[in-house]
């Protein structure tokens, strides 16, 4: 410890002999005082160049006023994307000939925010042509100049989350909660691990080699695709936004995004603060384009040949067509097309420590999360229990609107926000109805809700359904919605063979108090992904592969291989002596071969030698080499 301050401060003790001149200060002490002040300042100059170039860059891009939760516009009677065309008023001042129009609106409180022109085929295909063109410089930045936009957005998301979060609400009638947690906290994540980790996926690395390569050397490299694609779904206009956008830039390509035409609007302030963060970075905004557009004009992008892969988040149906339109020009694709996704809670599991795990599963974001719970297979002897407690803690869920300020000035709590319109509600209520009549029990919800302030026509009732039959439809396909499915099994082979039981593979969870019996379990489940004791944990971390089997799409996005997929893997080998040793035909192969005897005996050598299962049968190989070389 002596010598440790010794070293600490022993500078300062020279100085002070030298300032006193004390006969015993030495040149050497003089030296080393030098050698200390001069590796600081060196060190504070490098680390001021590594602020300068490297540290986030500031920006401003103000919030829309719609956001502001004071905000007053028209109210629509009957809110849907289509309202222009029976409310004229609703269309901008210009109208452009004949042209599509998409309106857009709260859709918590029907009110209008703005009708947008929808683009058409010409101005898709402009919008890709001008991708294209950035791109090229773009190709040729470093990763530290990407680090760079990174750190300047997630810098600007943390520094601005309210007014994101008001954004997402405004245009998706979500509440601030969940938008914290599936728009703000996911898309932070997702910045962060590309910046501490997204250069370590795409550098180059070597791969291993054996004897007969052993005298090359073998590397894969990861080159950008060019222009790629990503048509994405309505529930996270923020992160299902910037989560392609983010990945699609860093690994050296342009992007063309197509997002719902539910989420126009917040889409295009979201995007918006990408292009700000390029800019003040010194790059061109034009490899983020933004597509806005009817579903009918969608294949433009789909089936252009200057698109190189294709993101698609949505449904099975539209999935299915992106699929088929890609092959046009044989363009990979990535599809993540939702699920069924079950929570396995097994016997004796303490169902009042999770309950709160399950209830934010199933309700967050009004159920319309692609990696939410919709089924929950409990043991029967645990039935009644968990029944009960979600019945009495759905009762007491709130919807409404956080942006719906009351006459006094403040905003409710609110529990749960509306869906993202209306449209599904008859087929919702069909299918608990169909359930309910089939024996399933059901004390709360299973109807649409009429909210009594806030105005919009896209609330359902927080549901909890128990007793479901696993064969019903409701328990087969994906609801998307604020509701529970409880289903009863007697033992967990039972309990494996109902949550493998539908068309879809995603995500799961598996409860209870044993780990390794929970492990277990993960492991017999036909999905993507699986929480032990937890929900949809797996996508907060950055580094896991997302994506499912069966009919929940294929390939993977987040992760090193979802960033690689947006590259070209391209391997390389080269020579690891070149001036010592490099590949050489030898004669008994040579063109024209003089021995087809002698040229065989070779070859079979050679494969002996580095491939036999015993040293001697190799020494014989050796042997028979030699032999066909004279």
């Amino acid at each position: 410890m002596r010598s440790f301050f010794y070293v600490i401060f022993h500078p300062l003790q020279t100085l002070n002999l030298w300032l006193e001149n004390d006969p015993k200060a030495s040149v050497l002490e003089v030296l080393y005082l030098l050698t200390v002040f001069s590796a600081f300042g060196i060190w504070l100059v490098f680390d001021r160049y590594q602020k300068a170039h490297n540290s986030a860059v500031p920006f401003r891009h103000n919030p829309p006023e719609a956001a502001d939760p004071q905000w007053q516009s028209l109210r629509i009677h009957n809110a849907n994307l289509k309202s222009h065309l029976t409310e004229p008023e609703l269309l901008p001042h210009q109208i452009m000939g004949e042209r599509d129009y998409i309106t857009c609106f709260d859709p918590a409180n029907s009110l209008h925010i703005r009708t947008v022109i929808a683009d058409n085929d010409r101005e898709i295909q402009a919008k890709i042509g001008r991708a294209r063109d950035a791109q090229v410089p773009w190709a040729r930045t470093t990763f530290a100049q990407r680090r760079r936009v990174m750190r300047s957005l997630l810098k600007w998301l943390v520094e601005n989350q309210e007014e994101c979060a008001r954004v997402a609400c405004r245009d998706t009638g979500k509440t601030l909660l969940d938008a914290a947690l599936g728009e703000i906290m996911t898309t932070c994540s997702k910045l962060e691990w590309l910046i501490n980790h997204g250069e370590r996926a795409l550098r180059p690395e070597t791969r291993y080699s054996n004897l007969l390569m052993s005298y090359k050397k073998s590397q894969v490299i990861y080159e950008p695709k060019g222009v790629v694609a990503a048509v994405v779904s309505w529930n996270y206009p923020l992160h299902n936004a910037w989560s392609p956008i983010i990945a699609a830039i860093f690994a050296g390509n342009a992007i063309v995004l197509k997002c719902s035409e539910h989420v126009v609007w917040s889409t295009d302030w979201f995007v918006g603060a990408i292009h700000k963060a390029l800019e003040v970075c010194g790059h061109d905004a034009d490899i983020v384009q933004t597509v806005y557009c009817w579903p009918n004009e969608a294949e433009v992008l789909t089936r252009s040949s200057l698109i190189k892969h294709i993101t698609f988040i949505g449904s099975e149906e539209v999935g299915r067509k992106v699929a088929v339109a890609a092959t046009e020009h044989l363009t990979p694709v990535t599809l993540e097309l939702g699920g069924k996704d079950p929570a396995i809670i097994l016997p004796d599991t303490d169902l009042h420590k999770w309950s709160s795990v399950w209830m934010r599963g199933i309700f967050q974001n009004a159920g319309q999360n692609c990696i939410g719970i919709e089924r929950l297979i409990v043991h029967s002897d645990q039935y009644d229990e968990l029944y009960e407690i979600l019945t009495e803690r759905a009762k007491k869920m709130r919807l409404g609107s956080v942006l719906a300020p009351s006459p006094e000035g403040y905003i409710s709590t609110v529990d749960c926000g509306c869906m993202i319109s209306n449209d599904r509600f008859d087929l919702l209520e069909q299918l608990i109805f169909e359930a309910h009549e089939a024996g399933a029990q059901m004390d709360v919800g299973g109807q649409r809700y009429l909210h009594s302030s806030s105005h919009g026509n896209a609330y359902f009732s927080c549901t909890v359904l128990g007793d479901v039959d696993p064969r019903s439809r409701i328990a087969q396909m994906e609801l998307f919605a604020p509701v529970a499915l409880l289903i009863r099994y007697d033992d967990i082979e039972e309990a494996i063979r109902i949550a493998n039981g539908t068309r879809y593979g995603l995500g799961a969870s598996v409860f209870g108090p044993d780990q390794d019996l929970c492990l277990e379990v993960a492991r017999e489940l036909e999905c993507g992904m699986v929480s032990i004791n937890d929900f949809a944990v797996f996508y907060l971390n950055q580094d896991l592969p997302f994506g499912g089997t069966k009919a929940s799409g294929y390939g993977r996005f987040a992760g090193p291989e979802g960033l690689r997929s947006l590259t070209n893997p391209k391997a390389i080998v080269t020579d690891c002596w070149p001036s010592i040793m490099q590949t050489s035909i030898p004669k008994v192969l040579d063109y024209p071969v003089r021995s087809l005897v002698r040229s065989w005996d070779f070859i079979s050598g050679l494969v002996i030698l580095l491939y036999a299962d015993t040293y001697r049968a190799r020494f014989n190989g050796l042997v028979q080499l030699t032999k066909a070389q004279r």
